[in-house]
């Protein structure tokens, strides 16, 4: 991997750190049988760049995270595109989280999950047996969204997964949930993905429909 001093160093932005994923990535680069696959919205941004550079189809997959109460943005677990739920055991052990309130995030976030797909379209009966899938966010904090994304994709035949993310916390480095691991930065010391890049604005769906329908062309 590139090893950069995590406190001087930051992305312009997500489809310029999907250009650098795509250096690392280069032995996978117009290989048969190989396809990329996005998670929305971030994601699919930075998975564009890759796709284009290594000249790779693109698809999407659309894992959804249920945040914590009262922290929307830290993750108790996620949801995968199919409605399982796939649970962070010490977030929730440590917050002691309602049942309840559970059951409403997952049911707000399936309904989201099924929103989504119908605005973006792509391939929802994706067949990917034989195929090796890279799986491209614009980074990871806990890793539980890409664990349920990793689900639907081995569930539709996926023989080889690769992780490539611009950064995740180093810790997160000792976990097996995919064959091969791809990141430029680990850093020890880890907030959130956001202050890794200097432009991190939300991704509007019109912005994921246009990268779809760009990789068509």
């Amino acid at each position: 991997m590139i090893e950069f001093n995590f406190f001087e160093m930051k992305f312009k932005d997500r489809q310029s750190a999907g250009l650098e994923l795509a250096t690392i990535l280069k032995n996978y680069s117009h290989q048969p049988e190989t396809i990329v696959i996005g998670l929305p919205r971030g994601g699919v941004m930075v998975a564009f760049s890759v796709a284009q550079k290594l000249g790779l189809p693109l698809e999407i997959t659309i894992p959804r995270k249920i945040g914590a109460p009262f922290h929307s943005e830290f993750a108790i677990g996620a949801i995968s595109e199919e409605g399982i739920f796939f649970p962070n055991q010490e977030a929730l052990k440590h917050l002691n989280v309602e049942t309840d309130y559970l059951k409403k995030e997952i049911t707000k976030e399936i309904a989201e999950a099924q929103r989504r797909r119908r605005e973006y379209g792509g391939n929802k009966e994706l067949v990917l047996t034989g195929k090796t899938v890279i799986i491209v966010d614009d980074g990871m904090a806990t890793g539980v969204t890409m664990v349920a994304a990793l689900d639907s994709l081995r569930k539709r035949g996926a023989k080889k997964t690769v992780i490539a993310v611009p950064v995740l916390p180093a810790d997160l480095l000792k976990q097996k949930w995919a064959d091969e691991i791809i990141y430029l930065l680990a850093p020890q010391i880890f907030r959130s993905v956001g202050e890794f890049y200097e432009n991190f604005e939300p991704v509007l769906d019109s912005q994921v429909k246009k990268f779809i329908l760009q990789s068509k062309q």
